[in-house]
C-alpha cells in the first residue's frame, strides 16, 4: 500500500456561502445563494445546504433558484475575499505536500505520495488536513484520497458535506460503477444523454462497452471515456502532473447583460472590459496571443464567432481592445445582444520580432500595465481601468476562473 500513489482532492464546502457565514453569522442555517440577485442573468455559483434542499445547485440560472427558493438570500458575492481565503487554504495544503495543484479558487490536488513518514497513513493525512484547514480558515472541507485525481475528485463529491472518503487502490472501478454516469467529470447534460441513448446510465454499465465502440460514438472522447470508468487519469482535466504548471491554450472571458442591448457605446465599452481582463490574465502567465476570437450572442440566441490573426503576439489590453472592437463593427448587424466575448489563443512565451519602435512602445506599455495589475492585486479588479472600458464596467464573476490564483504566480512585466 505504502508504494502506491497517493492523491488528495480537496474541495471548500459552499465555499463562497461558507465565506460569507463566518463574516455575518446570522446567515447560518438560512437558504442562502452566491452568485447575483434573483431578477439577473447570472448563474448561481454556490448554494447553502439549506437551499439545495429545494433543488438549487450550483450553475443554475440566478432566476430559476429564484423561483425553487424565492426565500433564499441572494448575494452577489465577493470575488477579492475568496480569494483571501483561498491563499489561506492553499497555505495550509502547502504544509502537507510540496506539490500542490489550484483547480479553481475552492478546490486543489494534492499529491500525498511519499508523504506517510511525516504524516502518517492516507486516512490519518487526511484527518490532520482537514482539522489544519478548519483551525486555519474555519471552513469545511471535504476530501477524496485515491491512487488518480479523476478518483480522488469524484470520491470528494461523494463524502460532501465535511467528509472524508478513501478509494483503495485496486478498487476504483468497482467503486465507480454503481454511480451515475453524471458523475464522471466532464460528462455534461448533452454526453449523458447520448450515453443514455446507447443504454449506459451507470458507470459500470460504460465500462462493459468495449473501447472501438465508445470511440465510433464519441471519437477520441469514447477513448477517455472508457478509461475513467476504470479509474484512470485520462483525458483533458487530468493530463500532466500535479502541481507542475501548465500554460493554458486560450484565454477568454465573457459577460451576458441584464438586458439586451443596442447600445454600442456600452456595448463596445463592455469588450474594451473584457479585453482587460484577458490581458491581465495573459500578463499573469506570461504569454502573448496572436489570434483573437469575438463571441456575439442575440436576443434570439443566434451566435457568431469571428477570429482575426494578429500581425504579431500580444498582451496588451489597447491592441486586444482595438481587434476586438474591430471586429464587433464589422459583424454587428444592429440586433440587441445578449452576450459578448473575447477570446485570446496561439499563445506563445515571446512576442516575436517588433521593429525598434514598436518593441520601446510595447515595453512602455507592458510597464504601465504591470503597475496597474499590482494596484488591483492590491485594490481589487475595478481599481485601475482603461477609460474605454468604464462604461462597460460590470461585476465580476464569482465563478469565472480568477486573476491571482494562489500557486499561479503573476508574470506580468516581464519582457
Amino acid at each position: 500500500m505504502s508504494d502506491a500513489r497517493v492523491v488528495f482532492h480537496v474541495d471548500m464546502d459552499a465555499f463562497f456561502v461558507s465565506v460569507e457565514e463566518l463574516l455575518d453569522p446570522s446567515l447560518k442555517g438560512k437558504a442562502v445563494i452566491v452568485g447575483g440577485r434573483p431578477d439577473q442573468r447570472g448563474v448561481v455559483s454556490a448554494a447553502s445546504y439549506e437551499a439545495r434542499k429545494f433543488g438549487v445547485h450550483s450553475a443554475m440560472p440566478l432566476r430559476t433558484a429564484y423561483r425553487l427558493c424565492p426565500h433564499a438570500i441572494f448575494l452577489e458575492g465577493r470575488p477579492r475575499l475568496y480569494r483571501r481565503y483561498s491563499q489561506k487554504v492553499y497555505e495550509v495544503l502547502c504544509a502537507f505536500s510540496p506539490r500542490v495543484e489550484m483547480a479553481s479558487v475552492d478546490e486543489a490536488y494534492l499529491d500525498m505520495t511519499g508523504t506517510e513518514r511525516l504524516h502518517g497513513p492516507p486516512l490519518r493525512a487526511a484527518h490532520l488536513l482537514h482539522e489544519a484547514v478548519r483551525e486555519r480558515t474555519g471552513l469545511n472541507c471535504s476530501i477524496g484520497i485515491a491512487a488518480s485525481r479523476l478518483v480522488a475528485k469524484v470520491a470528494s463529491d461523494q463524502a460532501k458535506p465535511n467528509g472524508i472518503l478513501w478509494v483503495l487502490p485496486g478498487c476504483e472501478a468497482r467503486w465507480l460503477g454503481p454511480l451515475e454516469v453524471r458523475k464522471i467529470p466532464g460528462v455534461g447534460r448533452v454526453t449523458e444523454q447520448r450515453l443514455h441513448a446507447l443504454g449506459i446510465h451507470k458507470v459500470g454499465d460504460l465500462a462493459r462497452f468495449d473501447e472501438a465502440f465508445l470511440e465510433a460514438h464519441f471519437g477520441k472522447w469514447g477513448l477517455a471515456l472508457a478509461g475513467k470508468a476504470r479509474g484512470e487519469d485520462a483525458g483533458a482535466w487530468f493530463d500532466g502532473e500535479i502541481g507542475v504548471a501548465e500554460l493554458p491554450k486560450s484565454v477568454g472571458h465573457e459577460h451576458t447583460f441584464d438586458e439586451d442591448t443596442t447600445d454600442q457605446e456600452k456595448l463596445e465599452a463592455t469588450l474594451a472590459r473584457l479585453a482587460e481582463m484577458v490581458g491581465r490574465r495573459l500578463r499573469e502567465h506570461g504569454l502573448y496571443a496572436r489570434t483573437v476570437q469575438l463571441k456575439l450572442r442575440d436576443h434570439c440566441f443566434r451566435t457568431i464567432t469571428r477570429t482575426r490573426r494578429l500581425d504579431h503576439a500580444t498582451q496588451i489590453d489597447m491592441e486586444l481592445i482595438a481587434c476586438g472592437r474591430d471586429l464587433f463593427r464589422r459583424n454587428w448587424d444592429g440586433a440587441p445582444v445578449r452576450l459578448l466575448g473575447l477570446q485570446a489563443s496561439s499563445l506563445a512565451p515571446h512576442p516575436g520580432q517588433l521593429d525598434l519602435l514598436g518593441a520601446e512602445r510595447a515595453r512602455k506599455w507592458r510597464q504601465a500595465l504591470s503597475a496597474a495589475d499590482q494596484v488591483r492585486d492590491r485594490f481589487g479588479e475595478d481599481a485601475v481601468s482603461l477609460a474605454a472600458g468604464l462604461r462597460g464596467s460590470f461585476r465580476e464573476r464569482v465563478h469565472e476562473t480568477p486573476v491571482a490564483l494562489p500557486g499561479k504566480q503573476p508574470n506580468g512585466g516581464k519582457t
